[in-house]
């Protein structure tokens, strides 16, 4: 399967994401990567930005995509099966539900929904619970976005973050592109 996977700023998930990112490489599919700007060009406690870069491209075989420009032929070049959002922030939930177009990862989902294809979304959020439930609500009721199980990560020191489980991507992404095909059939 051809999959477009993209991270978001959740710098403290890259490296459970980019080990998911591994194992569906491992299990024959083809990714390429997709960063935010600020994903892909932020120093951070986490690493740095060009070390990050560099992993997910030995990783991938693939280069970066990182600009509006570069991802905006997404949807008319029907490049991939199934689009990723793993890590997804609170931001880019905000951004996904209200149509709001203004990132590399943003432009990938509305350029790959125009075709009526699956956006799993890998949740990474601190204000699940908080200001992103709302969005978070319009996107699980929205066509063609599916989820990641997610669940609190944390209820004692941060009773408002959730996170999606990293084990469950690769079922996930199956289970969305499998549904896809299931429903073109009945339509």
């Amino acid at each position: 399967m051809n999959i477009g996977y993209c991270l978001t700023g959740s710098f403290c998930t890259f490296s459970k994401s980019i080990e998911a990112m591994k194992m569906l490489v491992k299990s024959g599919h083809s990714i390429t990567p997709i960063m935010s700007e600020n994903a892909y060009s932020t120093d951070t406690r986490f690493g740095r930005a060009v070390d990050i870069q560099n992993e997910i491209i030995e990783i991938t075989g693939n280069s970066i995509i990182h600009t509006i420009e570069q991802a905006e032929p997404i949807g008319p070049k029907k490049m991939f099966d199934v689009l990723a959002i793993i890590p997804c922030t609170g931001n880019t939930l905000a951004k996904l539900a209200n149509g709001i177009v203004d990132t590399s990862v943003t432009m990938a989902a509305k350029s790959h929904l125009r075709n009526s294809r699956p956006v799993v979304v890998g949740i990474s959020t601190n204000d699940a619970l908080g200001g992103a439930a709302k969005n978070i609500g319009a996107l699980l009721n929205y066509k063609n976005y599916y989820f990641v199980p997610f669940g609190m990560d944390n209820y004692m020191l941060k009773p408002k973050s959730m996170v999606c489980n990293f084990d469950k991507i690769e079922e996930t992404i199956m289970l969305a592109k499998n549904s896809t095909e299931i429903m073109k059939k009945i339509y």
